[in-house]
């Protein structure tokens, strides 16, 4: 779990170096809320983290690079119920548009990638990686110049142990503009 860690912000902060010549953007971290499953059929509370970077590349249009990961534990029948913990990692990218009304800047994105799950207990240990797409957006509330309060919701679908996951995801936290 460590290494996927470590591979997922060495995913961020090279994105990070790429997005260094485009004319501006920013950058979000903050605590992140997921209802995910971890076991079939089966959702959960999870909570975490998730940051993104965008860089702009016209007025308007940006692209994002967004990583999260999530935790939480349930119980799952295997035949008899057995508390499980587990989590959830994301990595995506993909486009996204926002404009300023006064201290508000509202924003949407589509975004891309892939998630990795495990969940584990003293009966089993069971993990797998998929496709994963990030549907919504929210809005940055400007607190001084540089910084603002971000508010975010997004339809999160992963597909994981050959069946689809429709989760929803919100996230909040400080964004910094360069």
């Amino acid at each position: 779990m460590r290494k996927l860690a470590l591979v997922l912000l060495a995913s961020f902060f090279l994105t990070g170096v790429a997005l260094a010549q485009l004319p501006g953007g920013k950058i979000f971290f903050g605590y992140s809320y997921a209802n995910a499953a971890l076991a079939a059929n089966s959702n959960t509370n999870l909570n975490g983290w998730n940051g993104s970077l965008e860089g702009k590349i016209f007025p308007y249009v940006g692209i994002v690079a967004d990583i999260g990961g999530y935790y939480g534990s349930q119980t799952v029948n295997v035949p008899i119920p057995v508390s499980a913990s587990g989590s959830v990692y994301t990595v995506m990218f993909g486009p996204q548009v926002s404009f300023s009304v006064g201290k508000v800047t509202p924003f949407a994105h589509g975004l891309f990638g892939v998630g990795h799950a495990s969940a584990s207990s003293q009966a089993f240990s069971n993990s797998d990686t998929s496709f994963a797409t990030a549907l919504g957006g929210g809005f940055d509330y400007k607190l001084i110049p540089a910084v603002a309060w971000r508010f975010q919701g997004d339809y999160l679908q992963t597909r994981f142990f050959s069946s689809t996951q429709d989760n929803f995801r919100f996230s909040t936290g400080i964004v910094l503009h360069f």
